[in-house]
């Protein structure tokens, strides 16, 4: 089938691996050509939160749920203010959303942000494909392009682990939300979502939103009661002014991390990161705590982590693993007023198992 030649509303697309893997699918979404490192989510629902996080950037989504798309979009879903992932792969996309408060279809959706999207896949063996081979580089086109063309492209993007992706999402303005709370929360936006600030109002915290290679000594003009550092795309050893930043700060405040700030708070303690082969994503991911014994399920996004061995040259004592893997899932200092988890204790696989992390870190400002 040539390019824009229709039968019964399909078009084709493809994707290809760094591999020399090249797959044939339906196309829905904007006709064009991308490129990323293909990663898999397991969550049976939040496509629209997933693909709004910014820490996909850089990479092609697929999700392993056959069915996406059955509820429609709607913006209060959003977790930032656009699409940030590069295409999207699906088994199967519903065109015809049954959510009263749908504002649009999936299709509809990946259209406006001109992200390319695919269907018709066999997720179930692609996912079992990079369970064994780990995340790869990948190209998605939804346009005609040569098979050759196409496996170039994936071959030739640059690794994730090489690039600066951080920059792309950050804020490039200090922003402050909830100015009537007594307290105060720094929170340096590595890539943040919606929920996490969201989280910090509910509990009456205000929250002042820096980029992320903001200098410590204008974060400490804010008189701010308190530090988090956010999720983010990418590499996290790549933001040495936020890591020089952090080790600046960690003794004049109490301190949180999420997901990517956990692994910049632990590097800026002297532990060693590491790529992932396959990463952990999705809403189902067994998290225990090592000093309750209590298991929570989770919700997480990220292809790095911290090497559990380098911890023990350093201040921070493991408090939680998951339970898939063993790798660390939280941390806290041996003296200084300091948390972190790996997961997004602001999302509801649980549906609450990890709200509470939030009420500890007001705790630690309480007794600061």
């Amino acid at each position: 089938m040539e390019k824009g030649e229709k039968t019964k509303g399909k078009s084709t697309a493809k994707i290809a691996l760094e591999d020399g893997t090249i797959i044939k699918g339906e196309g829905f979404g904007h006709e064009t050509t991308a490129t990323g490192e293909i990663v898999f989510t397991t969550g049976m629902t939040g496509y629209v939160e997933g693909l709004t996080d910014p820490s996909f950037k850089g990479q092609i989504m697929m999700s392993t749920y056959p069915l996406q798309g059955n509820y429609g979009v709607s913006d209060d879903w959003y977790q930032s203010g656009k699409i940030q992932v590069e295409g999207y792969i699906v088994r199967e996309v519903c065109k015809e959303p049954s959510l009263y408060s749908s504002q649009k279809t999936l299709d509809e959706f990946l259209k406006e942000y001109k992200i390319p999207g695919i269907s018709g896949i066999d997720t179930r063996d692609l996912t079992i494909k990079i369970r064994e081979k780990g995340a790869m580089k990948c190209a998605i086109s939804t346009e005609e392009i040569d098979d050759s063309e196409l496996i170039a492209q994936a071959k030739n993007q640059l690794s994730i682990v090489d690039m600066d992706l951080v920059p792309q999402v950050s804020t490039k303005e200090i922003i402050t939300f909830g100015d009537n709370f007594k307290q105060k929360a720094a929170l340096i936006d590595c890539g943040v979502k919606k929920n996490i600030i969201e989280g910090f109002l509910k509990k009456d915290i205000g929250v002042v939103l820096f980029p992320y290679n903001s200098d410590y000594k204008t974060i400490l003009d804010y008189d701010i009661d308190g530090l988090m550092i956010s999720c983010g795309p990418g590499n996290p050893e790549r933001l040495t002014e936020t890591i020089e930043n952090v080790q600046k700060l960690s003794n004049r405040l109490p301190i949180f991390g999420i997901c990517m700030g956990q692994q910049v708070i632990a590097k800026s303690f002297g532990a060693k990161i590491y790529k992932m082969k396959f990463g952990h994503r999705g809403s189902n991911q067994p998290v225990k705590d090592l000093t309750t014994g209590k298991v929570f399920i989770t919700s997480q996004n990220h292809g790095f982590s911290i090497d559990k061995e380098s911890l023990k040259d350093t201040p921070l004592k493991l408090t939680q693993i998951n339970l898939n893997d063993n790798t660390p899932e939280g941390f806290s200092h041996e003296e200084l007023p300091l948390n972190c988890v790996q997961y997004h204790p602001e999302a509801g696989p649980g549906p609450n198992d990890t709200n509470f992390v939030f009420d500890k870190f007001k705790k630690m400002m309480d007794d600061y």
